[in-house]
């Protein structure tokens, strides 16, 4: 298993200008790692619904990376998404689902299926048509690069070491991401008007 800030840091140096849709427990890492919060949009309190607004700004902005960092019961709660991602196919759009097998956010109870759902072949049963899944941080570094050059939508599962909310003393506890997602929506509508 990956420690989600480690494989986070990985990401953010292939990053370039993508636009990243973290959510849940997702949302402050991102947030702590990011270096372009500009086109960054946490929807900490949108569980289930990452991948849906990740849709949309891919769709709208099709010459622009977009990165979806969900969760796994995030992901559980809306599996519809994958078939319309599927669907629509936008080459551009990148979702990563960072499965730890429970929902870390309300406690850690497990998600229902854990160890038996293959998130990966859901995906391409939805029609992605690529698909990777990772469980170990040197493999995921290695291959990263490979990956994001990889014609979308693509689907990327990376099993994480749960990190429970109210587990981890010390840790800020909040409803959602440290900046409201409507001030993060108009920072990144302002960033496509600049260029």
């Amino acid at each position: 298993m990956i420690n989600q800030r480690e494989m986070m840091a990985v990401l953010e140096r292939h990053r370039n200008n993508a636009v990243v849709v973290p959510t849940m427990m997702g949302s402050v890492p991102w947030l702590e790692t990011s270096g372009l919060t500009v086109r960054d949009v946490p929807l900490g309190g949108s569980m289930g619904k990452a991948s849906s607004f990740g849709l949309g700004v891919a769709l709208a902005q099709p010459n622009t990376p977009v990165y979806v960092l969900d969760g796994d019961g995030s992901l559980e709660m809306n599996l519809g998404t994958l078939i319309t991602i599927g669907n629509k196919g936008p080459d551009n759009l990148y979702h990563f689902m960072l499965d730890n097998g429970v929902y870390a956010y309300t406690g850690g109870q497990p998600i229902p299926g854990n160890g038996r759902v293959s998130f990966v072949e859901l995906a391409k049963a939805a029609g992605y048509p690529a698909a990777f899944e990772f469980e170990d941080l040197e493999e995921f570094t290695l291959q990263i690069e490979s990956v994001l050059n990889t014609k979308g939508p693509v689907f990327i599962a990376i099993k994480i070491v749960p990190e429970i909310l109210n587990e981890a003393p010390g840790r800020r506890v909040a409803s959602g991401p440290s900046r409201p997602t409507r001030i993060a929506m108009q920072e990144l509508k302002e960033s496509f008007r600049t260029g």
